[in-house]
């Protein structure tokens, strides 16, 4: 099925805003699911969707539809640099229009650091495409071979004579013309980018973000709204038992008291329930939430306890129900092994707090919705909307605002789903906003993780058995009431260990979840990778080896492994291992490049020490090396953070350099001082006095290198996370011979 058409005559155009007298392209992008189809709403693949539209007028001004929501990854940057560069336009003529949240882009779910692995190719055809037909109108108009013509700055130049004409002047001889087969697409080779590749190009919403003038979900105000915040159980699935609705109507500026249906499990992406109360300002709709004086019935998770849920997660560990891959007899080498190293891991609870919490506007009018949302999802938001509102899908239309800060949590729009409701029963526009109480306390939750590891070595020194059991509550529990084995989340980190050894067992225990369980920022590759780095640097002072030296050698040769062979079903991110391989070699590089920028092995300051880890994740690569010093209270600082990505071809340099310092610090965060505990089911943290994250204090100076690849681009928003916190732990343990093995560090008094 072709990916590209010209749909310049099309009427639905007029819908989007575009010209009927414009060259207009529909470029559908690959499917990107990660939710089941049925919550994401998409429609079938044999009918031409297009998730992006390239639009040139007569004006000369390119503009492309733009599906994905921007958090600060610059997808909104990097879609038009690809269709630029290979376009020919001036990037001071493109402009960037944010689509609706629908069902025709294909899916829109902005996580999974997938966008421009996915769309590189197809956005690349798609400008060489709408390029060679203006090639071809100017050549028709001028008599020439089109072979003479080439495209610079938004114009056709010949290259005999000199002459040009401009994108403008040609697209209504364009619009007529037929697309290119996609086997004679011609595309420019690397050397001829002026875009791809180069780090000198602005964030297409830079400046507005910087002077203020950015639009965000808390930002939106509509005519006569009205402002909601919801007293949502404390505990999931708890039900309202009681509320004093007139205590809250005689806070001054409170309008209403609405209460919500209780949730039914399996959660999804349903509201939580509970009592909103409608203001005309957010003061008052807080104080009068805070009048309410809820009362709630009992709940199954009220037995959730955190320090007795630990101790059960480490049971499970020792009982495990699946075995994940399975290569040799690990049983056996563990048995006749010289020396056998056992360690276990623990990593608490977590949530995202995104600077922005969650917040919708909807207004339901004349049978229709038109919400705006900081969502990552717009198109899972207009399907929920629908299926519990009643409302038709096409008549429920999301605006994408710019987020400030998503991490997974606003790929949930349960929060959407609350505004739509009460805009519709109350029949006036509503804002719901969620405080920094509400997203820590009622989000969904990063998995708490209890992870036990046993090696075995030989007289040789080399490690003959490699066993990893792991219990944490799975994401399917979301979607699934009772599922309690991990699923897919067993691909990020677990199943992928890449070390060449002859026997090796992964395997999963039971994690019956009481909260709501959902994807953050690299998702579980932060609990198994921690586990992992950290173990394999345990694995070289038992064998006295040097850290870096040891990565190296137990990466073995360079190979290609396919996990299906030791009986595992890897995902590989949704991507195929032919296009997109774990590849060993590539691995040696990025710790060769990252030991290199660090000086790896130099004298250090006495109180000093220096950490490496390494992972491959969203099918790129990086090594990370961490300097941390001890000052004479025993208190550690994390001196320098160096960082080496092999994230296949870098299109946009400034941006992947900048996902990866402020990866380094979103792990730092976790690493140090981030944790949430459940008493009696309800989360005790909720706000950033208890649930606490680096300052500025605490950021250390990053310094990341890009390794020039010819492979596909891979992933960035997310790969960046996973080593830096066993890079941190095996950093403390070379500068104090303290080796820590549950996290946040705040617990040991070091910080």
């Amino acid at each position: 099925m072709k990916h590209i058409e010209n749909v310049s005559r099309r009427g639905f155009l007029k819908t989007l805003g575009i010209s009927s007298t414009a060259l207009v392209l529909g470029v559908q992008l690959p499917s990107m699911l990660t939710i089941p189809k049925a919550l994401a709403g998409v429609i079938a693949a044999d009918k031409f969707s297009p998730n992006v539209y390239v639009q040139i007028g007569s004006d000369n001004i390119v503009s492309i539809v733009v599906h994905r929501s921007e958090m600060g990854q610059g997808i909104r940057t990097s879609i038009p640099m690809i269709v630029a560069d290979e376009l020919g336009a001036d990037w001071q003529q493109i402009t960037v229009v944010q689509g609706l949240g629908d069902k025709k882009y294909g899916s829109q779910n902005t996580d999974g650091s997938r966008s421009v692995r996915r769309f590189y190719q197809p956005l690349r055809e798609a400008g060489a495409a709408a390029r060679m037909m203006l090639q071809q109108a100017a050549a028709k108009q001028w008599q020439v071979d089109v072979s003479e013509t080439t495209a610079i700055n938004s114009t056709i130049v010949h290259k005999k004579t000199g002459r040009t004409l401009s994108f403008g002047s040609l697209v209504a001889i364009a619009s007529t013309l037929a697309l290119p087969a996609q086997s004679a697409l011609i595309l420019k080779d690397k050397k001829d980018f002026n875009l791809i590749g180069k780090s000198d190009v602005a964030l297409v919403d830079g400046e507005k973000i910087a002077i203020g003038a950015a639009t965000y979900g808390f930002d939106v105000e509509l005519d006569q709204m009205q402002y909601a915040v919801i007293a949502r159980p404390p505990v999931l699935g708890a039900k309202v038992k009681s509320f004093n609705s007139a205590a809250a109507k005689a806070v001054m500026g409170v309008i209403d008291v609405v209460q919500l249906p209780d949730l039914e499990e399996p959660a999804v992406f349903k509201p939580l329930g509970g009592v909103a109360v409608i203001a005309k300002n957010t003061w008052a709709a807080m104080k009068g939430r805070e009048a309410l004086a809820m009362q709630w019935h009992e709940s199954a998770h009220q037995s959730y306890n955190s320090d007795d849920y630990k101790q059960a997660l480490a049971k499970s560990c020792d009982n495990p129900s699946k075995v994940l891959r399975s290569k040799g007899d690990v049983g056996k080498a563990l048995i006749v092994a010289k020396q056998v190293i056992t360690a276990s891991y623990y990593v608490p609870e977590l949530i995202h707090v995104p600077m922005e919490p969650p917040a919708a506007a909807a207004h339901f009018h004349n049978g229709i919705f038109d919400i705006w949302a900081c969502t990552q999802t717009p198109q899972s938001a207009q399907s929920t909307v629908a299926q519990i509102t009643g409302i038709a899908p096409e008549n429920v239309n999301i605006n994408v605002t710019l987020l400030g800060g998503g991490f997974g949590r606003k790929s949930k729009p349960d929060f959407i789903v609350e505004a739509a409701i009460l805009s519709k029963q109350l029949n006036v526009p509503i804002k719901v906003m969620w405080t920094r109480e509400d997203e820590i306390q009622n989000g969904y939750y990063h998995a708490v993780s209890y992870q036990k590891l046993a090696a075995g070595i030989d007289e040789d020194g080399t490690v003959i058995a490699w066993q990893h059991h792991v219990a944490e509550p799975p994401i399917g529990s979301t979607f699934s009431q009772g599922e309690d084995l991990i699923g897919s989340e067993a691909d990020l980190g677990l199943i992928d260990m890449p070390y060449d050894i002859a026997n090796v067992s992964c395997a999963a225990g039971k994690a019956p979840a009481h909260t709501r369980i959902g994807w953050m920022r690299s998702v579980t590759n932060i609990n198994h990778v921690f586990a992992v780095s950290s173990f394999v640097d345990e694995l070289a002072q038992a064998k006295g080896l040097d850290s870096k030296d040891n990565l190296i050698a137990m990466l073995g040769a360079d190979r290609k492994i396919d996990f299906s062979n030791e009986q595992a079903k890897y995902g590989n991110y949704g991507e195929t291992l032919e296009k997109f391989p774990v590849d060993t070699a590539r691995m040696k590089t990025v710790i060769e490049k990252v030991s290199t920028m660090a000086k790896w092995g130099r004298k250090l300051p006495k109180g000093h020490g220096l950490g490496i880890a390494m992972h491959r994740s969203f099918v790129s690569y990086v090594a990370c090396i961490v300097e941390v010093s001890e000052n004479s209270d025993g208190k550690i600082k994390v001196n320098d953070v160096w960082m080496a990505v092999d994230c296949g071809l870098a299109v946009n340099p400034e941006r992947i350099r900048s996902q990866m310092e402020g990866a380094a610090i979103f792990a730092l965060s976790l690493t140090f001082f981030s944790e949430l505990t459940a008493k009696d089911g309800v989360i005790e943290q909720n706000n950033f006095d208890r649930y606490q994250v680096a300052r500025m204090a605490d950021t250390p100076s990053t310094h990341v290198e890009i390794i020039d690849s010819e492979a596909p681009p891979g992933g960035v928003g997310e790969p960046g996370v996973p080593p830096i916190a066993p890079a941190i732990c095996n950093a403390i343990f070379n500068a104090t011979g303290k080796r820590y093995r549950e996290l946040p560090l705040k617990k040991y008094g070091i910080v």
